[in-house]
């Protein structure tokens, strides 16, 4: 993979969606969030550093939780993100939070800068994750917490999404992808150490974690209709499989997903989908 070429895609996918990023009526990213910040546990006066905090689904819960005498800093790739975590900021108070952008593979922190670092959806992306995470243990303070969230993933569902998409989205569609971008290649990238917990638990201890645990739950995924979905898909990580569909393709997976979405919803009710979510935790190895 050229990392420099995918991150620079990233950011610029992001930084276009930042103004609409999970402000279309969906919900979910500031559920999984919350929750993960309940996890997590920051104390009183903590010190929280969130990776890819996009426009705060994180940050903002976790600077509840430190108070006034606590420090949340948020770091995003994407500079818009950034901005528009910012405008939050001023209008809630939030003089306790920082934000930054930064290349979350490559953290410019002093060791021992912070007591839990989060991240939702966002560290397992970076190109290198399990090389990354190494960077963070010494981040932390001893005993301090690492705590993200990421897909359940499995050989038979379509990686990333909830498992009723593997049947929605037909794989002839997105034969004219990219390699990196292809669902196998996903795979191969993700399953490989976050698939099977046990894995997983073997990662963050060859990354200097330990007491690693993690559960799997359920968040609900609600949106006012198939399009409302569709709409809020372009603003997220699904963003880049659109980016990259040719027009006729983009335009008949569009079609097929809000028709197959709005089958599902009872009545004129919203659509809700039950989406399986891994929330990982551990703690720094103590040298």
């Amino acid at each position: 993979m050229d990392t420099s070429t995918y991150k620079s895609e990233v950011a610029a996918a992001f930084n276009s969606a930042a103004a609409s990023y999970d402000r279309l009526g969906v919900e979910f990213f500031t559920p999984m969030g919350r929750r993960l910040v309940e996890r997590a546990a920051p104390g009183e006066g903590a010190r929280v550093l969130d990776v890819g905090c996009g426009r705060g689904a994180c940050v903002f819960p976790a600077a509840e939780r430190v108070g006034p005498t606590g420090r949340v800093v948020g770091i995003d790739v994407a500079e818009a993100m950034i901005e528009e975590a910012a405008k939050e900021a001023a209008l809630r108070g939030a003089g306790t939070v920082e934000l930054r952008v930064m290349d979350g593979e490559h953290p410019d922190f002093e060791p021992g800068s912070f007591d839990v670092v989060l991240g939702s959806y966002s560290v397992i992306f970076l190109p290198d994750a399990p090389a990354a995470l190494a960077r963070y243990a010494p981040l932390l303070s001893p005993g301090g917490r690492l705590a993200f969230t990421s897909p359940v993933f499995s050989d038979d569902t379509f990686p990333f999404l909830p498992p009723v998409f593997t049947e929605l989205i037909p794989r002839e569609l997105l034969l004219d992808l990219p390699p990196q971008w292809q669902p196998e290649r996903l795979s191969q990238r993700f399953n490989s150490w976050l698939a099977d917990p046990a894995d997983l638990a073997r990662t963050l201890e060859k990354a200097g974690f330990q007491d690693v645990s993690v559960v799997d739950e359920s968040v609900k995924l609600v949106a006012e209709s198939g399009l409302a979905w569709v709409d809020w898909s372009h603003t997220q990580g699904m963003r880049l499989l659109w980016n990259h569909l040719a027009d006729d393709k983009r335009q008949q997976l569009r079609e097929r997903l809000i028709t197959s979405l709005d089958a599902m919803r009872d009545g004129d009710g919203p659509l809700t989908i039950d989406t399986p979510v891994r929330y990982v935790t551990a703690t720094a190895r103590t040298p």
